[in-house]
């Protein structure tokens, strides 16, 4: 695709998404419409990216961007269900679609239909988290939606690959599948914790965060391509590249979270208005694709229909089935109960239906070969493509439309979870306030070189007004004026103190006392505060 068109389209996404935002509608359900309708429109070029292009390029960062802010404790603590959904609920997609679809559409042969199952089986959560987010889903339901879009792409990609291979006789690394996929998890989280290690090591003897933000931006892209160049998963390099860099330690740089802070959640933004965008824009080509291999339009979406239903059948069942087998365990063994109880009925059906395609979709259906080894046309290609474009946009469209609606008619809120949080953050403020007082009166009891300590005891004083004010949320305009009005001393003891507390909170998360979710809360505050001290600091040594 021309250079300029690509653009128009980005300018066209972007357009798009700040008018739906703007009259509080649901950007990626406008955007695929718009595009759908935008690509029968006479004179628009065919809008063609290579899968290689879209999987290499545009997946690493969203992938990077959601594993960043991911706690790993967290996505840990959920493993089990995250797997069942990511891993397993996968595989049985694919095998359930490969069957059924085999039966129901006489294009495709059995290996040809598995490649048609392992192509729709990875649901893109991105607008379902978007919807959650706004809506207010329990943070556990929001941890297995986002750890799920972790994880899944892997899995049905490295299940293409061997449908694929089973089809054009190709071989694949290792012989086994097995072993393949062994190899392929392995290989994928090694590279992406070597290649984070050293983005690590990089940043933390440069000092310069415009160049450490260069670093995590060069990161997710390289993960992915020296994962893909041994045949690993570059899907979970990425993930796992996000996972390292995302965890909040004492020698990571402020300035440079501050940054990132604002740069990934605009490249995140940029990204999917172009994939959803995308995706509707490929309606009108679709359809021709089917007209050139002679067959019957109306069939092949009929078809793309019941497997459309099919896909949406089995997920709620695969999770009330784990749903009421958990159940049953958790009654067997009692003594054995886990801490956190399960999900309700009501969050595994929101649960359920949060299972909408995207543009992984898409890309693995393009990325079909054209011809087998001997040289045979690939068997139903473009049949493929056309029920994997009706799964991704119908999916996105009815469930995305009918999620809110269900979100809300169906009590899904944990009435613990506020105390949990308010706890949480109560106890993150003892820990910084403790931290601030044990540095203060070590202040107050050493003094400080060169300075009276009348003088340092008075501004010892302020300084422990400013935290106080701080740590209960009084963001007034005399605590400003006070901080504004102090001098070099003033800023230095405040700028100690700020890493004091930093120290002490990841100290209470690496121990296990403070959870991600509280530590990054506050410590938001607290870079914000450290960033305009550094910087008073450094004008008063000009």
């Amino acid at each position: 695709m021309d250079g300029p068109i690509l653009l128009l389209v980005v300018i066209f996404a972007v357009a798009v998404s700040g008018f739906a935002k703007r009259l509080d509608l649901q950007v990626p359900l406008v955007l695929v419409t718009v595009g759908s309708i935008a690509s029968f429109v006479p004179g628009v070029p065919h809008v063609s990216l290579s899968p290689e292009l879209i999987l290499g390029v545009v997946l690493p960062p969203l992938l990077y961007s959601a594993a960043l802010d991911f706690s790993f404790v967290t996505f840990r603590r959920n493993l089990g269900q995250i797997l069942r959904l990511g891993l397993v609920m996968v595989i049985v997609t694919t095998v359930v679609v490969g069957w059924f679809a085999n039966l129901l559409i006489p294009e495709l042969t059995l290996g040809a239909a598995l490649v048609l199952g392992a192509v729709v089986a990875p649901p893109d959560a991105v607008s379902a988290i978007a919807v959650g987010r706004k809506l207010g889903l329990p943070s556990k339901m929001m941890a297995i939606l986002t750890g799920e879009s972790l994880v899944n792409d892997a899995a049905a990609l490295t299940l293409f690959t061997l449908a694929v291979a089973s089809v054009t006789g190709s071989r694949i690394e290792l012989g086994s599948p097995v072993l393949f996929f062994g190899y392929e998890i392995v290989g994928g989280v090694l590279v992406g914790l070597v290649l984070a290690r050293i983005v690590r090591f990089v940043r933390k003897h440069i000092a310069d965060s415009a160049l450490e933000t260069v670093l995590g931006l060069v990161l997710p892209f390289a993960a992915y391509l020296a994962a893909e160049e041994i045949h690993a998963s570059g899907v979970l390099a990425v993930v796992t590249a996000g996972f390292v860099l995302g965890r909040i330690t004492a020698d990571v740089s402020v300035s440079t979270r501050v940054q990132e802070r604002q740069v990934w959640p605009t490249l995140e933004l940029l990204l999917e208005a172009f994939v959803f965008a995308y995706m509707g824009l490929q309606l009108k080509f679709v359809i021709e694709e089917v007209q050139r291999e002679g067959l019957p339009v109306h069939h092949v979406f009929a078809y793309a229909l019941v497997v459309l239903l099919v896909v949406m059948f089995v997920r709620p069942v695969w999770i009330f089935a784990n749903s009421g087998r958990d159940m049953f365990f958790r009654r067997l063994f009692r003594r054995r109960a886990p801490r956190e109880t399960g999900l309700t009925w009501q969050q595994n059906l929101v649960l359920s239906w949060a299972g909408m395609r995207g543009v992984v979709t898409l890309a693995a259906a393009a990325g079909v070969p054209l011809t087998t080894v001997v040289g045979d046309e690939f068997p139903g290609r473009a049949v493929i493509q056309a029920v994997a474009f009706v799964v991704a946009v119908g999916t996105l469209l009815f469930q995305g439309l009918t999620l809110p609606l269900l979100i809300r008619r169906l009590d899904v809120a944990d009435p613990l979870e506020q105390q949990r949080n308010d706890n949480q953050r109560l106890l993150a403020q003892a820990i910084a306030r403790t931290a601030a007082e044990g540095y203060l009166q070590h202040a107050a009891k050493e003094g400080v070189a060169g300075v009276d300590r009348e003088r340092v005891a008075d501004v010892i004083e302020r300084v422990r007004r400013s935290v106080l004010a701080r740590l209960t949320a009084d963001e007034t305009e005399e605590r400003e004026k006070r901080i504004a009005a102090a001098g070099a001393l003033f800023d230095s003891l405040r700028h100690n103190v700020l890493v004091a507390q930093r120290a002490a909170l990841i100290a209470a998360r690496d121990s296990g006392e403070l959870e991600d979710e509280a530590l990054r809360a506050v410590l938001n505050g607290l870079d914000v505060e450290e960033i305009a001290a550094q910087a008073r600091i450094a004008r008063r040594k000009m």
